[in-house]
Parts: C-alpha cells; sequence; structure tokens
C-alpha cells in the first residue's frame, strides 16, 4: 500500500501539472484570438481616397495603385495660397501683410473660378450648388509637377482673364471602413451566401475650401459639416452600394459648402 503522504504529494504535482497545461492553453487562445482579431481588423481596415478618385476599389486595391490613370495627385495648398516656404520672409513683411489684409467678400451674381483639386474639372453637384449664387467658370485642377511658375500668380492671371473676381478651390477626402457582418458563415456558401448581405461600409466625407481674392491675392479657408452614411452590401452589389454612397455624400459635403459660402463671405 502507498503511503498517504507519497499519494497526495504525487496527486499535488498531477494538479500543479494540470494547472500549468490550463494556464498554457489559455495563452496560446488569447494569442491567436488577439491575432484574429488584428488580421480582421486590417481586413476590415479604414481607408482614405480623393474625391477626384472616388471610384469603386476592392479591398486589395486599396494597397495598390489608384484604378484611375487620369488621377495624377493634388494641388498643394501652398501653391494655390501663394504661401513661401523660404528663409526669405522677414518681420517687415509679415506686420505689412497684416496690415494690408483684408477679408475675403464676395458679390452674389459675380463670376467664380470654381477648381477642385485633383480633377479636369469640377463635380456636377458643387457647379450646380455654387450656380445658383454664382456665375462659375470651371478650371483644371490637376497638378502640374514640372512648373517653376508661381502657380497662384498664374491663377490670379487666369481667373482676371475670364473676369473673375474670386477663386474657389476646394479639396475633398472619403474615409471608409469595411467589416464583414457577423451573419456572414461558411454554410451560405456558394448556394445562399452570394445573395445575403455579408459586409458593412461605413463612410465619411470631409471637404476644405480655399477662396482667394483676385485682386489682391488675400485668402480664406473653411471647412463644411462632415457628412457620413452606413451601407450594407452583398457580394455583387459592393461596387453599387459604393458608388451610391460616394455620390449622397458629396451632394451633401457640396451643398453644406455652397450654403456656408454665401452665408459667411456673400452677404
Amino acid at each position: 500500500m502507498v503511503p498517504f503522504v507519497e499519494q497526495s504529494n504525487r496527486f499535488s504535482v498531477e494538479a500543479e501539472n494540470t494547472v500549468i497545461l490550463s494556464m498554457k492553453t489559455q495563452m496560446h487562445y488569447s494569442w491567436f484570438l488577439a491575432v484574429g482579431l488584428l488580421a480582421a481588423g486590417l481586413l476590415a481596415g479604414c481607408h482614405t481616397r480623393s474625391i477626384s478618385d472616388s471610384g469603386y476599389r476592392s479591398h486589395s486595391g486599396y494597397a495598390g495603385k489608384t484604378a484611375n490613370a487620369a488621377y495624377k495627385g493634388e494641388l498643394s495648398e501652398f501653391d494655390v495660397l501663394g504661401v513661401r516656404r523660404d528663409n526669405q520672409i522677414t518681420d517687415e513683411q509679415i506686420h505689412k501683410a497684416l496690415d494690408a489684409a483684408t477679408r475675403v467678400r464676395l458679390r452674389k451674381g459675380s463670376s467664380l473660378l470654381l477648381i477642385q483639386s485633383g480633377a479636369d474639372q469640377p463635380d456636377s453637384p458643387m457647379s450646380r450648388a455654387l450656380s445658383q449664387h454664382f456665375n462659375t467658370v470651371p478650371f483644371n485642377g490637376k497638378p502640374d509637377f514640372n512648373s517653376d511658375i508661381s502657380y497662384t500668380k498664374a491663377l490670379r492671371l487666369a481667373a482676371a482673364q475670364a473676369a473673375c473676381e474670386t477663386i474657389v478651390c476646394y479639396w475633398g477626402a472619403l474615409e471608409s471602413a469595411r467589416r464583414n457582418l457577423e451573419t456572414k458563415t461558411v454554410s451560405w456558401v456558394p448556394v445562399v451566401g452570394w445573395m445575403v448581405p455579408d459586409e458593412k461600409q461605413h463612410m465619411r466625407i470631409r471637404l476644405k475650401v480655399a477662396l482667394i481674392d483676385v485682386r489682391s491675392g488675400n485668402w480664406t479657408m473653411f471647412s463644411p459639416e462632415a457628412f457620413d452614411d452606413r451601407a450594407i452590401s452583398t457580394l455583387f452589389t459592393k461596387s453599387a452600394s459604393d458608388q451610391a454612397q460616394v455620390e449622397k455624400l458629396k451632394r451633401l459635403a457640396y451643398e453644406a459648402a455652397a450654403n456656408d459660402l454665401v452665408k459667411t463671405y456673400a452677404n
């Protein structure tokens, strides 16, 4: 017969080993769970695209180059506004600029040179929104990386030749986050799952608008309200759903920008 003390020690060792094994298993499970959540987050992810390059792209498309060959990037705010980036600026120049600065004002019914950064021409909803109050003259917003000419002065000259008193240039970003719905299971593929909603996309649009007085070069900037939208799509409706969100958000943001511009600078 095994002594009671020896038998108790054996049971204690076995219990201890069981606890250690359980702890290791739990640690491995926690690690795999963390990695899985991280991978899911990376797959769902957040993506940003320009309003001038707002076409639909699949998950893999976000990691690569844009599918829009005509898109060449954005205009630089420094170039559009004529902000110098050298060491030749003096305090005296700053004082003179401050003394001469006046608030940018727009006259209802006047002509605006309208520019959408990164695009051949402004989006139609923006042109329509502003055309209710002004005469809009569309202008190319693609960057020219090979020119050494002062872009802002060339822009003001072009606006003056078109009898435009003000330049309106705007930038915009569409931010989207996607995640798979909890209802997406392997059992639905391939018969039912193709038509079951399997993805939810949350999208937001942000705009920034610059107003430049053609005669003086004085400028100001503002950002209208940001808008967001949520949509659920299936495998066959992802592209259409994405573009419907883009068009809806653009329309809302452009109308808000036009209203803010009129209320703040044209009254």
